[in-house]
């Protein structure tokens, strides 16, 4: 394996899934030769000020790990301009970087994964993210160990220099010629809502790197490595985050082995596709379920 990735972790004001998510990603192989950037959000009122202080507490701690630098913003930056902002630094700093979020468990693999996929890709231009993250997709095990799909995901992920140039915050300029076709496609044929992401982002209401950076990748015809057993586990889905409800169709059983396989053909694999497909058309459930989720993140909206 070639020199080890960054991991560039950002935290906010969670102090118990900061603590989960460092005491994981400390026991991983390779933890204690990876240089770890933490990028800490300043408070975004005098409501957060005691979490966002104990998370500071939190991470500088003396964690395992082979170098650990800390960036505190003085103001709130939010979470699109600062993972913008950190992933563009660290990565044009190093020409690779491995990205986590304050609420991601990882497997004691991960980082061996995300190295060795980097390295495996480094020169395949249309790889332009490895993620992390592995649906709880049916049949599971009729799956290759890692396959590629098209859709970039935010629950643990790596990219490199090369890649993340194409990145455009720019939601008209990415957009702009999608074909009714295209549209279909970014949204897996109408089963996930990412074009109403798009929509909601150009409205205002949300503002949300991920989906500008899935876009990016989409007009690139851009390729994720996704692993067959997840490498990560979002631990935030608990209701506790500025931006998610407590919710738990995306859990998944961490990865217990390795990674050894990683496909030659750069393609989307149609059996993934198809098995990601028919997790979004199916995700939500029945109608009482769909309720109770609702109900659950008004609640949470308005504890906040």
């Amino acid at each position: 394996m070639n020199s080890l990735a960054p991991v560039l972790l950002f935290v906010y004001n969670r102090p118990e899934h900061t603590m989960r998510t460092l005491a994981a990603l400390e026991k991983n192989k390779y933890a204690d030769q990876t240089t770890l950037y933490i990028y800490s959000d300043a408070c975004k009122n005098e409501k957060s000020l005691s979490a966002v202080t104990e998370v500071r507490k939190i991470i500088r701690k003396p964690w395992n790990f082979k170098k650990i630098e800390i960036v505190e913003r003085d103001k709130n930056w939010g979470l699109a301009a600062n993972v913008i902002d950190g992933v563009t630094t660290i990565v044009n700093q190093h020409g690779k970087i491995i990205v986590l979020e304050d609420d991601l468990e990882t497997s004691f693999f991960a980082l061996d994964y995300f190295n060795k996929a980097l390295d495996h890709y480094k020169d395949e231009q249309r790889v332009m993210q490895i993620s992390g993250y592995g649906y709880p997709l049916k049949n599971l095990d009729s799956l290759p160990e890692t396959f590629f799909f098209r859709v970039a995901n935010s629950w643990g992920w790596a990219t490199w220099d090369r890649a993340w140039q194409y990145f455009n915050p720019n939601m008209d300029e990415l957009i702009a010629g999608f074909t009714e076709e295209q549209v279909h496609q970014f949204s897996i044929e109408g089963k996930e809502n990412f074009w109403k992401q798009v929509q909601e982002f150009k409205a205002g209401k949300i503002n949300s790197w991920a989906i500008r950076w899935y876009a990016s990748v989409f007009k690139k015809n851009g390729l994720v490595l996704y692993p067959r057993n997840s490498m990560t586990q979002n631990i935030g889905n608990d209701g506790s985050g500025t931006h998610t409800a407590a919710e738990s169709t995306y859990q998944v059983c961490l990865a217990d082995r390795p990674v050894s396989y990683f496909p030659t053909e750069i393609t989307e694999n149609k059996q993934g596709y198809q098995a990601i497909k028919y997790f979004y058309a199916h995700r939500k459930g029945s109608l009482l379920n769909r309720g109770i989720r609702f109900l659950k993140k008004k609640i949470n909206e308005f504890k906040k």
